[in-house]
């Protein structure tokens, strides 16, 4: 099973979406357990069965096999607080890029004491396996069944095995490409790229990703 703790919004939603199409088994979670069944509603009816349970941010974190952080950097020290005790001994994805809006300047990175999101997690997280992932994926157009998600998905980690589960999930999602970022704390530099493609697509008026060339 995988969890979605605060996937109410687009990318959890989209997400969970992409990665049930697949074939997972996918459950969103949320503070209010309403929303989190209405979310999975939206996504069943996306998909045209029924693969998305919604439940509390507890329940998702204790049933899940791997959990995915998808709520705003804002909420992200309570959550991990709230529900560590589920999270023992599990990989959890942190999708993500802190950053705030300023009027007539556009997205801007937050810059965090411990150096991105993914590091304030895994010391949150002692006792858990945190990777960071999907950080540059639009997720407007996750939630587009009749796009085909194209680019390259940087994924950073400590844990080797872990590392390569989370690249496994990433290839399940159409044309994306997994690519190892190394370890946690190059996390920051990923993070901070997705302020710059929100005011790309502010400029240009579209949905950019990432392309790594040179790999191959």
């Amino acid at each position: 099973m995988l969890g979605f703790l605060g996937g109410t919004g687009e990318e959890g939603k989209g997400l969970a979406f992409r990665l049930a199409l697949s074939g997972e088994s996918v459950m969103i979670g949320s503070r209010d357990e309403s929303r989190a069944i209405e979310a999975a509603g939206e996504v069943n009816s996306l998909l045209g069965k029924q693969l998305a349970a919604g439940a509390d941010n507890f329940r998702t974190a204790e049933e899940s096999d791997v959990v995915f952080i998808t709520v705003p950097y804002s909420a992200q020290d309570k959550l991990l607080r709230d529900v560590c005790h589920y999270l023992k001994s599990k990989i959890v994805i942190d999708v993500i890029a802190p950053m705030n809006f300023v009027r007539g300047v556009g997205a801007q990175a937050i810059n965090i004491e411990t150096g991105s999101a993914a590091e304030e997690a895994q010391e949150l997280l002692p006792e858990s396996v945190v990777v960071s992932a999907f950080q540059n994926v639009s997720a407007a157009e996750l939630l587009l069944p009749d796009i085909h998600m194209v680019g390259d998905v940087l994924v950073c980690g400590d844990d080797k095995e872990a590392k390569q589960r989370v690249m496994e999930l990433v290839c399940l999602i159409d044309k994306l490409k997994p690519v190892d970022g190394g370890m946690l704390f190059n996390s920051k530099y990923v993070e901070q790229i997705t302020p710059l493609l929100v005011n790309i697509n502010r400029l240009y008026k579209t949905h950019s990703g990432i392309h790594i060339t040179g790999l191959e």
